[in-house]
């Protein structure tokens, strides 16, 4: 029994930075509770461009792998480069974060979807299963948007994938076609794919900007030399 709690102990130690996925609790439950709320009295959310863009069932397709999409990359990171887990998971969080606060503060919904379907097919299928999950509500900036672009983006600054063209091919490809998905299954306005990517053009240099790394660069060789208890020492005439 000893062994397997020291072996346990090593596992929780070695993982320890699962923690900061109990984010997803938080956002779950936040979210949930808008979708209860924000049913009937809303915020339209239109542009001109939106009637002028095809429904298209077979972007249904697309736009389920996001989860795949998400799951896997930030998977992929929690076991082989925590250092760019956290940064994806501070990126995916902030938007998120601010995609709920604008949601509560200006609640809003669009009237894309089409009533009546021309085809019937299972492409069909699967969009009436999910606009029967997903209601037309609490739309931008559009996380499928936002996280998409930030999913890509740490596969581009990795340096573990740096000689992986491929990856970052198939990556590029997912999410151009996660990101035409939201406006081809009228799931979102073309205004909330713009604010989605503005998000993500304002919070990258937050996560990814030379200022950032050059503090955490700071940070970490202080505490690997033990600087700072030098300094201490130092100003406390401690020999």
């Amino acid at each position: 029994m000893k062994g397997k709690a020291e072996k346990l102990r090593e596992v929780c130690h070695q993982y320890r930075h699962a923690w900061v996925l109990s984010y997803l609790i938080f956002y779950l439950i936040w979210w949930a509770c808008l979708e209860q709320k924000v049913t009937r009295r809303f915020h339209i959310v239109h542009m001109a461009v939106d009637d002028k863009i095809p429904f298209l069932e077979v972007f249904v397709i697309p736009y389920i792998l996001w989860f795949l999409y998400m799951a896997v990359v930030v998977a992929y990171f929690f076991f082989r480069d925590v250092q760019d887990y956290y940064k994806l998971c501070a990126f995916l969080f902030t938007g998120m974060t601010v995609f709920l606060i604008v949601s509560t503060v200006y609640p809003n919904g669009h009237c894309l979807r089409p009533r009546v379907f021309e085809r019937d097919n299972i492409f069909v299928d699967l969009v009436k299963v999910l606009y029967g999950t997903d209601t037309p509500t609490n739309l931008f900036p559009s996380i499928h948007v936002y996280n998409s672009i930030g999913v890509h983006i740490s596969l581009l600054r990795s340096e573990r994938l740096k000689g992986k063209k491929w990856a970052r091919r198939c990556s590029f490809l997912l999410m151009a076609s996660i990101i035409a998905s939201t406006m081809f299954l009228k799931q979102h306005s073309a205004f909330d794919v713009i604010t989605g990517g503005a998000m993500a053009a304002a919070v990258y240099p937050l996560v990814y900007g030379g200022g950032w790394q050059a503090v955490r660069k700071y940070v970490c060789e202080k505490y690997k030399t033990g600087g700072w208890k030098n300094e201490y020492r130092k100003q406390m005439g401690v020999k």
